[in-house]
């Protein structure tokens, strides 16, 4: 394994490792990093500089074999080990995402959700028991949790954080519009904002002439 590893390379790890996935299932056995670089739209010398951070996984006059480099890139992401999961928030976002057929394939069990509103508590969806947000305290001291997924207001999202670490939860995927801050060293907060994408989309949409360059 690398030592430094940067930002940027991470982030193409999960879009080499889907592309990955869909050529096995597809039946290819090899590929080059031209074929590659021309399905993902990036350099070929960028896709080979970004996965000899990790090794020499190709040869050169051959290229890579799919399986081989899809189960790599898989460790390397730490999908070669079972995470468990909680979401905060049984809205609109955290049933879609508990309802998302794909997490398990990739390793991620989700445990249970936890809400505020009543009529939520005791239900089931994507098949995992919903639970009032009093009993958080008590289910974080019953069971190990590697992830929590924050799917709550604005307002509440940063006093969830705190009562996440002081249970013992150090990785968290946000979802809440706000750039969370966390306590301790050891914790790791991934903050998504949709609606920055979207607002991505709307600048492609008003630059076509622009077209951004692969770093």
């Amino acid at each position: 394994m690398a030592g430094y590893v940067s930002e940027a390379v991470i982030r193409r790890l999960p879009g080499y490792y889907r592309h990955l996935c869909e050529l096995e299932a597809k039946g290819v056995e090899q590929i080059s990093s031209q074929e590659l670089g021309r399905q993902m739209h990036l350099i070929p010398s960028q896709i080979r500089q970004d996965i000899n951070c990790f090794g020499g996984f190709g040869r050169k006059g051959y290229g890579y074999n799919v399986a081989s480099l899809r189960e790599h890139i898989g460790e390397i992401l730490g999908l070669d080990t079972m995470h468990s999961v909680i979401i905060i928030g049984a809205g609109s976002i955290g049933s879609a995402l508990a309802n998302y057929p794909d997490f398990h394939k990739d390793s991620f069990d989700i445990l249970a959700l936890f809400d505020i509103d009543p009529a939520l508590v005791g239900t089931k969806i994507g098949g995992a028991p919903v639970y009032s947000m009093d009993e958080l305290d008590a289910f974080l001291a019953a069971h190990h949790v590697d992830i929590a997924v924050l799917c709550v207001p604005k307002q509440a999202a940063q006093s969830v954080l705190n009562r996440l670490e002081t249970g013992g939860v150090n990785a968290v995927w946000n979802f809440a519009p706000v750039d969370l801050q966390h306590e301790t060293e050891c914790s790791i907060v991934e903050n998504v904002h949709l609606s920055d994408s979207l607002r991505v989309l709307s600048y492609k949409m008003a630059h076509p002439e622009k077209e951004p360059t692969k770093e």
